[in-house]
C-alpha cells in the first residue's frame, strides 16, 4: 500500500473517530468532555486487542506546569498484580491529526510518572476525597501488601489522537518498579483497528539469544513447524519487553499468576533449575514469518528473527519465568523450555488456524472452547436474530427500529457505509438503527448478567460483582457460565429489554451535582441483581420489549432501590474501599442478606400474568428469510455506476480473489439488465463489500 493510500485512509479513520467522540459525548446521558469519551474509546480498543484488560477511566491530574504536575486518565490493574497499566490522554480534537512534539510526549511522561510516585506515598490518597473516581486505585498503590509483593512491571501507556514518529521516552525505575513507557497514536489506533493487533517483531539474534531448532519434514500448504528450544532468559527478556501482548488474544485475559501449575514452576525454578525443561510441558506459539539461519558449526539450525510471535500456550510458562526472576531474583540462567512454533502460510485462514491451534493446545488450562473463539455459534445466531427483528411499533414513533448486535469490532461502522453512500440513505439507516440501540459482546454480558444471579450446585457463578470487576473478566464469566445453545427470538427479546433496565438505571442513577452518589458504576449492577432478587425474576421482560421502555412506576422503584444500596455498600466496605469491596463475592452476599426481607412497590402490570398467552417463537428459517432479504435489498441499492467502479476496484487488486471478481461483474450485469442476482451471488459479493469497506474511497459518499 503506497504512503499516499495511507494517508488517505488514515485521515477517514480520523474524521470517523472525531465524528463518533462528538456523537458519544451528545448521545450520552452524562454528557462527557471529549478528552474521556477519546480516553474510553482507546482503551476499549487496545482492549478488543488485547493489550489492556479491565482498564477503568479515571481522571485526576494537579499542579499542571509545576515540577510536581501530575496526571492520569485511566488505570488497569489485573488480579495477580504483576502488572499495572497507567494511561495519560494527550487530546488534540483538531479538524486534522496533529504531529507531537517530542516535549508534549515528555511532559505526559513525567506526568503520570509523578502520579505513580505520589500515588505510592499515603500523603496523595489522604488529600483526596473517597469520593474520588481515582481514590480506590491510589489507596491500593499505597497500602495493598499484594502490589508490594507481586508488582514487577508498571505500563505507563501515552494515548493521543494526534501522530507521533518519534523516540519513546526510556524506561525508567521509580521506586524500586520498572516503568515502561508507549506512546498510542492515531496511526497506531487505526492499526489495531483494522489488523486487531500489530504485529510484534522479535530480532533474537541482535538480542544476543541462540534459539536451535529442528524444522518439521511435514510439507503442506497451510503451515510449517519448527521444535526450539528457548532459554529461561529469552523468555523473560522478550515479556519484560511486550508483557501480555505475546499471548494469544483468545488466551490471555484467563491466564493469571496463580494455582498448583504456577507454584510448582516457581519451586523447579528456584531449587532445580537444571530440570524445568523435563518437568514443563513447554509453550506453543504461532508466527507470521520467520528467519532462519545456520548454527556456527554449521551441524543445525537457529531461529534468529520472528514477526508476529504470538503465544497460544505457556502463558503461565512465560510469566512463572519472568515473575520468579523478578520477585525471588532467581538464577535463570540453566531454564530452558520446549517451543513448537507454528508458522501459518494461508494468510486468509490465520485467525481461524490460531484459534483451532489455541483451542486444542490450551489443556493444562481450564479454559473452555468456547472462550477460544468470537465466531461461536451463540453470538453469530445472536447477531442474526438482531438483524432480522424490529421494534414493535411505539406510540409517538414514526418507524419501527433494530437493536443492533455488534457481534465483531466495526460492523455498525461497515453496515452504515455499505447501506449508506447518501446523505439521505445514510439517514434511513440512522432511523432503522440508533447508534444508541447498538451494543456489542461486552455490553451483553454485563446485561445478562446483572440481571439474575446463576448458581452451579452452592457456588455462585454469576452475580453483580462480576460486572463491577470490568468487561474482560465479566465477559468472561458470562462465557463459561450464562451461555445457553441456542438464541430464539424470545431470548433476544428479552436480552433487549435488560439491556433497556440497565440503560434506564444508569439514567436514573443521575450525574453530578444531582447523582444519587458516585458508585454508579458499582449501584447500577447491584440494584437490578437486587430488583430481580426480590421479585423472583417475575418482572414482565415482554412488556419492557413491547413498549420499549419500563414504567414511571417500575422507575421509581429502582430509583429507590439505588439509593438504598449505595448507601448500604458505602456503610459495609471495609476501609472506604467501595471498589474494591464492590467486586468482591461477599459484598452480594451482603447486601442479598440485609435487604431479602425488604418490600418493594412493584406495579401489578409490571409482573408476568400467567394467564398471559405465551409469546410466539420465531423459526430459524424466517430469521434466514428475513436476514436475506435485508442484505438483498442493500445491494440492489446500490447504483450500477458504482458497481462498475467497485469491479474496475477488485481488478485492479491483486488480493481479491477471482471469485470475488467475477460474482462482482455478474451481479451489476445482472441488476443492469434487470435480471435477479442468485441467492449465492447476493451472499457472496456482501462478503465482499464486509472485507473492504474500510479498503477504499469508492464507498464515500455520492
Amino acid at each position: 500500500m503506497s504512503d499516499s493510500i495511507e494517508d488517505t485512509e488514515l485521515k477517514r479513520f480520523y474524521q470517523s473517530l472525531i465524528q463518533d467522540l462528538k456523537s458519544t459525548q451528545v448521545s450520552e446521558e452524562e454528557g462527557g468532555i471529549l478528552e474521556q469519551i477519546f480516553t474510553q474509546m482507546a482503551v476499549d480498543l487496545l482492549a478488543d486487542a488485547g493489550e489492556t484488560e479491565n482498564a477503568r477511566v479515571a481522571h485526576d491530574e494537579g499542579y499542571l506546569g509545576t515540577k510536581n504536575q501530575h496526571k492520569i486518565n485511566a488505570y488497569a490493574e489485573p488480579d495477580n498484580y504483576e502488572t499495572i497499566d497507567l494511561f495519560i490522554t494527550i487530546y488534540k480534537g483538531k479538524d486534522e491529526p496533529t504531529r507531537l512534539a517530542k516535549e508534549e510526549i515528555a511532559t505526559a511522561a513525567k506526568r503520570i510518572t509523578n502520579f505513580f510516585s505520589k500515588a505510592k506515598c499515603k500523603d496523595y490518597v489522604n488529600e483526596i476525597e473517597e469520593s474520588s473516581q481515582i481514590f480506590d486505585f491510589a489507596h491500593m498503590l499505597s497500602t495493598s501488601g499484594d502490589l508490594t509483593e507481586n508488582l514487577v512491571r508498571v505500563n505507563a501507556i501515552i494515548l493521543t489522537d494526534g501522530l507521533y514518529p518519534g523516540e519513546i521516552p526510556e524506561n525508567k525505575n521509580i521506586a524500586g518498579y520498572p516503568i515502561f513507557f508507549r506512546v498510542i497514536d492515531l496511526s497506531y489506533l487505526y492499526n489495531i483497528t483494522e489488523k486487531s493487533h500489530i504485529p510484534i517483531e522479535i530480532d533474537f539474534t541482535r538480542d544476543g539469544f541462540e534459539i536451535p531448532c529442528i524444522i518439521s519434514p511435514s510439507e503442506n500448504d497451510q503451515y510449517q513447524s519448527y521444535l526450539a528450544i528457548i532459554s529461561g532468559a529469552a523468555l523473560a527478556t522478550i515479556y519484560e519487553r511486550y508483557g501480555s501482548r505475546l499471548l494469544e488474544q483468545n488466551v490471555r485475559s484467563f491466564l493469571q499468576f496463580t494455582g498448583k501449575i504456577n507454584k510448582g514452576m516457581r519451586k523447579t525454578i528456584n531449587e532445580e533449575p537444571h530440570m524445568f525443561l523435563a518437568f514443563n510441558n513447554g509453550i506453543a506459539v504461532t508466527a507470521e514469518e520467520i528467519e532462519i539461519a545456520k548454527s556456527e558449526d554449521g551441524k543445525g539450525y537457529l531461529i534468529s528473527k520472528v514477526k508476529d510471535f504470538q503465544i497460544v500456550n505457556g502463558g503461565q510458562t512465560t510469566a512463572s519465568i519472568y515473575h520468579t526472576f523478578k520477585k525471588d531474583k532467581a538464577d535463570i540462567s540453566g531454564v530452558f523450555v520446549q517451543v513448537k512454533l507454528t508458522v501459518v502460510k494461508n494468510r486468509n485462514d490465520f485467525s481461524k488456524i490460531v484459534s483451532r491451534i489455541s483451542e486444542y493446545a490450551n489443556t493444562q488450562n481450564k479454559v473452555s472452547v468456547s472462550d477460544l473463539s468470537s465466531n461461536i455459534p451463540y453470538h453469530i445466531e445472536l447477531e442474526k436474530l438482531s438483524r432480522g427483528i424490529f421494534t414493535p411499533h411505539v406510540t409517538g414513533q414514526i418507524n419501527q427500529t433494530r437493536w443492533f448486535y455488534e457481534r465483531a469490532r466495526g460492523q455498525y461502522k461497515n453496515a452504515r457505509i455499505k447501506e449508506g453512500f447518501t446523505k439521505a440513505k445514510q439517514k434511513a439507516f440512522d432511523l432503522k438503527n440508533p447508534k444508541k440501540q447498538m451494543f456489542n459482546k461486552e455490553d451483553l454480558a454485563k446485561y445478562v448478567n446483572a440481571y439474575r444471579e446463576i448458581y452451579d450446585g452452592n457456588k455462585l457463578r454469576i452475580g453483580p460483582h462480576l460486572v463491577v470487576q470490568g468487561n474482560q473478566k465479566n465477559y468472561a464469566q458470562f462465557l463459561n457460565n450464562n451461555l445457553i445453545d441456542k438464541p430464539d427470538n424470545i431470548y433476544f427479546e428479552d436480552i433487549v429489554s435488560k439491556a433497556i433496565l440497565f440503560r434506564t438505571a444508569e439514567k436514573l442513577y443521575g450525574v453530578k451535582p444531582n447523582a444519587i452518589g458516585d458508585l454508579r458504576y458499582i449501584t447500577v449492577p447491584y440494584a437490578i441483581s437486587l430488583l430481580g432478587y426480590l421479585t423472583e425474576y417475575k418482572l414482565d421482560l415482554y412488556k419492557i420489549w413491547t413498549n420499549q421502555s419500563i414504567s414511571e412506576g417500575l422507575q421509581s422503584t429502582l430509583k429507590d432501590l439505588m439509593r438504598l444500596v449505595e448507601n448500604f455498600i458505602k456503610n459495609s466496605a471495609p476501609g472506604a474501599l467501595f471498589g474494591e469491596w464492590g467486586k468482591k463475592q461477599d459484598c452480594w452476599l451482603t447486601v442479598k442478606e440485609k435487604f431479602k426481607n425488604t418490600p418493594i412497590p412493584i406495579p401489578p402490570d409490571d409482573l408476568l400474568n400467567p394467564k398471559t398467552r405465551p409469546r410466539r417463537r420465531i423459526s430459524d428459517t424466517e430469521v434466514e428469510n428475513s436476514n436475506f432479504k435485508e442484505t438483498e435489498e442493500t445491494i440492489k441499492n446500490i447504483s450500477a455506476e458504482k458497481w462498475k467502479v467497485i469491479y474496475l476496484y477488485c481488478k485492479e487488486n491483486d488480493e481479491i480473489p477471482n471469485y470475488f471478481t467475477n460474482a462482482v461483474h455478474n451481479l451489476g450485469r445482472k441488476l443492469k439488465e434487470g435480471i435477479r442476482p442468485t441467492s449465492k451471488e447476493i451472499l457472496l459479493v456482501n462478503e465482499l463489500l464486509n472485507k473492504i469497506i474500510y479498503k477504499t474511497s469508492i464507498f464515500d459518499e455520492e
